[in-house]
């Protein structure tokens, strides 16, 4: 298998230089050509692309950066993740970019419904998974995030068997049932959680949902460059590889793939067309659980952390770049740091900012919570006037 993978990998590649001047001048910078792809000695020749340097390429020139390898004709949809980040999606795909792979092996098909409580508007992951859940033969009611009260009606008035979304919007959903006086499980139909990661122990909070509502809950692994990386099975821990993906688990500050069972980036490449990722660094930490023979991994572990400045937020990714944008826009702002909490089951941000002598921190507060709700599309829960010497050295502080 790992054969047809280089195979599929000159392929792709052979052809996306072709029509990606940025993918092409990485090759040249390497050394190497996509034809002389033959084993992952070839491929750790490229350097590791990461996110951030995507974003900084992205900006200085919109909107691929070079990286597109299609007509753009092809293109279906065209993602906005903050950064902003620009993702195209090709008409060709037609399963959330594999996510059907988790449904189907949790078992979801025809008779399946599905309440995707994820955002549908501008960011991949509300339409990926309707994609993919629909590409079973399920069917999918595009709920979206917010509007609690009237998504848990929905899920007894329908008979939903499937609930996908955030961790933390699932048990909303649950208190806010049980607060009107279903008795659950026994008064719904819901066989599946297909839910989002958390920090803490998360593997425990998945087996008290388990157990005290009689469900099967479900993870995935996957980003907004590439969708689903890969997906869990019955019987099984960590993530199985998605069949069109090449999975290193690497040192992030050499990009050198490190020993199987080692904590590493994971670093990605993709073997579909259009949008050819390779050698990129998500950012995200991992360990190999399974590889194939010339170090590919075939299975992971769930995710221990992250490596660089981003901190993920609600599912969303906050970066440092952000923060010096809102600072620059901002006039009267001084200064900006951000802390994130989690004293419940949600995670809160605290803008901390320094105000110029003279300035109204009112106005300030009301122009930073408006340009980080459209930069980033979080909300500040609380924002607070301090001095510069209580503004941390990072510009985003993880205190979960």
């Amino acid at each position: 298998m790992i054969d047809d993978r280089f195979n599929r990998m000159r392929e792709v590649y052979a052809k996306a230089v072709a029509l990606a001047p940025a993918l092409r001048a990485r090759f040249e910078a390497a050394g190497v050509s996509p034809n002389g792809l033959r084993s992952s000695k070839d491929l750790n020749r490229l350097a590791v692309l990461k996110k951030e340097r995507l974003m900084e390429l992205q900006q200085l020139q919109p909107p691929f950066a070079g990286y597109l390898a299609c007509r753009p004709e092809e293109i279906a949809h065209i993602y906005v993740s903050p950064g902003p980040i620009f993702e195209p999606s090709l008409v060709s795909n037609g399963s959330g970019h594999g996510m059907d792979l988790m449904f189907a092996a949790a078992g979801v098909g025809p008779g399946d419904l599905l309440l995707n409580t994820w955002s549908y508007h501008l960011v991949p992951a509300g339409l990926l998974l309707d994609q993919g859940a629909r590409a079973t033969g399920a069917t999918v009611i595009p709920g979206g995030t917010g509007a609690s009260e009237l998504q848990a009606e929905v899920i007894m008035k329908l008979g939903v068997t499937g609930y996908v979304g955030s961790t933390a919007f699932f048990m909303t959903l649950i208190e806010r049932l049980e607060a009107t006086g279903h008795q659950l499980p026994d008064a719904w139909k819901l066989k599946h959680a297909f839910i989002g990661g958390e920090l803490g122990d998360w593997a425990a909070k998945r087996r008290y949902l388990e157990q005290r509502y009689e469900l099967s809950t479900w993870s995935c692994y996957g980003t907004a460059d590439f969708g689903l990386i890969g997906f869990e099975r019955r019987g099984e821990t960590g993530y199985h590889i998605h069949r069109d993906r090449y999975v290193q688990i690497c040192d992030p500050e050499t990009g050198i793939p490190v020993q199987q069972g080692e904590p590493g980036e994971i670093v990605v490449t993709t073997l579909t067309r259009g949008w050819p990722m390779i050698r990129f660094g998500t950012g995200d930490v991992s360990s190999a659980i399974e590889s194939f023979p010339d170090g590919g991994a075939s299975r992971i572990a769930p995710l221990q952390g992250r490596v660089g400045a981003a901190v993920k937020v609600r599912e969303i990714f906050v970066y440092p770049a952000h923060i010096e944008n809102l600072v620059r826009q901002i006039d009267g702002l001084e200064r900006a740091a951000f802390s994130v909490t989690r004293p419940g089951n949600r995670d809160e941000i605290t803008g901390l900012i320094v105000v110029a002598p003279g300035v109204a921190f009112v106005r300030v507060e009301a122009e930073l919570r408006e340009a980080f709700a459209t930069v980033t599309r979080l909300r500040l829960d609380h924002v607070e006037q301090v001095t510069a010497t209580d503004i941390h050295d990072r510009l985003i502080v993880d205190d979960r």
